[in-house]
This record gives structure tokens, sequence and C-alpha cells, in this order.
């Protein structure tokens, strides 16, 4: 955003405009945080639909964590004798900002009358951004490596969480998607998997002739194995960022990670290949000696690329960089 703080119109009348969150008028000028602004809204929002009679889909980003990485005061003397940077510090006052806004969520929805009939996903959209340790390295993500905008696990995986907003075996509506209480996925799931999930369980269909991205999650969530999900991951990033230029791509066990311009990125190398099961922190590339895996994952790797019609990042000379099979 362009400033968590009402005093600055979150971004409108101080701060990064270009970044300003929109339709908050009513708080500029105030003490109103940014997280609680708009749980005050979502709020109503939930309200109106329940008054009106109407289910309702409630995407609810709260900003909070990115940058710029502003101190909530209401958390902040929580983190004052913690012995880290304020930045930091900040930082972790917008996580409990964050986890207060959830908690009065589900009190309202609880307090509304419709708190067992409301599903909830927890999801994040990338890798965390703490502003701890190094980017490449183990840090803010540990014990996966790396950071936000990277090509490594802890730049790439995001927590996900599924829960009925109250659990009740005996409601109607959980029983088309019974969660077990702790259970653990450790199958792969990507945002594109939540529309045909909600799909899934209030029973709509889609559009006619819309092509659904991803696969419904119904399986994973009750906590089992589903043996038709596909175990690929493509990962692409043909521009400069924080890891510039390369390409990823996961197939079951292994990973295989592309750099187009290897002596640009802080492995100095063109590939790099990990086994995710024995060395789930990517410590050890094994391109080297594992030369039949590495093949044949760049072959898939290509392969995918030319599926996607991808684009691709060009050289000097404005010549396309395609990648190099061994």
């Amino acid at each position: 955003p362009g400033s968590y703080y009402g005093e600055d119109g979150y971004g409108n009348l101080k701060g990064n405009k270009r970044r300003a969150v929109p339709h908050l008028e009513k708080y500029y000028g105030s003490d109103t945080f940014l997280s609680e602004a708009l749980t005050l809204e979502a709020k109503k929002q939930i309200t109106r639909a329940v008054q009106d009679k109407k289910p309702f889909f409630l995407d609810f980003a709260h900003y909070a964590v990115h940058s710029p990485f502003q101190s909530d005061p209401r958390f902040a003397s929580h983190y004052e004798d913690s012995g880290k940077p304020k930045n930091a510090q900040a930082y972790a006052t917008l996580i409990e900002g964050m986890d207060k806004s959830l908690g009065d969520i589900l009190d309202h929805l609880e307090s509304i009358g419709i708190a067992e009939d409301t599903l909830v996903l927890f999801v994040g959209d990338n890798g965390s951004d703490a502003p701890l340790g190094p980017v490449h390295d183990h840090a803010s993500s540990f014990p996966l490596r790396a950071k936000k905008g990277t090509h490594y696990e802890g730049g790439m995986r995001v927590p996900f969480i599924a829960s009925w907003a109250k659990p009740s075996a005996q409601n109607k509506i959980q029983k088309r998607l019974p969660i077990p209480a702790g259970a653990i996925q450790r199958q792969f799931g990507t945002v594109m998997d939540i529309y045909p999930t909600v799909l899934s369980v209030t029973g709509v269909q889609p559009p006619s002739g819309h092509t659904l991205d991803g696969t419904d999650l119904k399986t994973q969530i009750e906590g089992k194995q589903d043996s038709g999900r596909e175990e690929q991951f493509l990962m692409h990033f043909p521009h400069k960022h924080r890891s510039s230029y390369f390409t990823s791509y996961r197939d079951g066990d292994w990973k295989i990670i592309y750099h187009y311009r290897p002596n640009d990125n802080p492995a100095k190398t063109r590939y790099e290949l990990f086994n995710l099961v024995t060395d789930p922190y990517e410590n050890e590339n094994v391109a080297q000696s594992k030369p039949k895996v590495l093949k044949r994952m760049m072959a898939s790797l290509t392969a995918s690329l030319q599926a996607e019609s991808a684009l691709y990042p060009v050289d000097a000379n404005g010549s396309e960089m395609h990648p190099e099979v061994p």
C-alpha cells in the first residue's frame, strides 16, 4: 500500500500515491490502521450479504505483511524489547494485526449465525519477505531456502489452511467437504485450484465453455492423497527480479533451476538440480553428479515452456535465449 496509516489516507494524502489504497475515504486523517479499516469494511459487506439473504465470496487481501514495513501502533509495545531491528519489529506488528483481523472476522461470523456455513481459506501469494537475513539464503522462510521472488522453495511455497469457521460434523454443508482437524497435506496445490474447489463445495457449474486452469482440492483438503493430481510445477521468470532470468521446474521429487544468465545469479551456474525429498532445503546441487536426471528434467522443462507458448529473455543483440539441454 501507499501507507498503512489513516493519517496518510493510506497513501492518498501522504506516502506512495502510486500505491494508494482506494475507497477508504471515511478513515482519512484518523488513527485507524489499514488492517483495521479493511476488517471493519469486510464485516459490513458480510452483514449486508446476510441481510439480503445472499451467499457471498469474500476475497480479503490485508496488504499486510507487504512493504512498506510500517509499525501498527496497537502492537508496537509487544516487540520493543525484542532486540530486533525496527523494520523487523514493524513486520511483527503487521502479522499480529492480520491475526487480530482474522479473529475479528471469525467472531463476526459466529455473532451473525453463519460460522458453521462459512468455509475459510487462508493462503499466501508468495514466500516470506520479512526484513531478516539474506534474500537467497536460509532466512525468514527457514528452514526453506530464500525469500519472495526467488527460485528456491522459500520463495515459492506459501501457507495454505482450510477450515470451516465453526467446525460441526452434523452440519449438512460441511458434509460436502469434511475437514479433519490437524490434517497435513504434502501434495501439490496452487492458487489456481481455489476456484474449482469453491465451485465443487457450492455445487455451482462453471460458465459454459470456460476452461478451468486448476483442480478441485476436495480430496486433499479431506486429508487424503489425490492419485490423479499432477506432480509437476513450472515457474518462469524471463525478466529481472530478485532471482532474475530463470525457469524452475519440479517433477515429483526432483527440481531443476535453469539460469539464462549464469554469471548474474548467486549460484554462478547454469543448472541447479535438487532432490527435494533427500534435500528439502536445497543445500546440495547435484546437477553434475546426476547427468541423466539433469537431461530428463531439462527436456521436460523445455517441453513445458513450449506447451505454454512462453516468452523468453533476450540477449544483448535482441535474440531470444532458449534453454540449453545438456
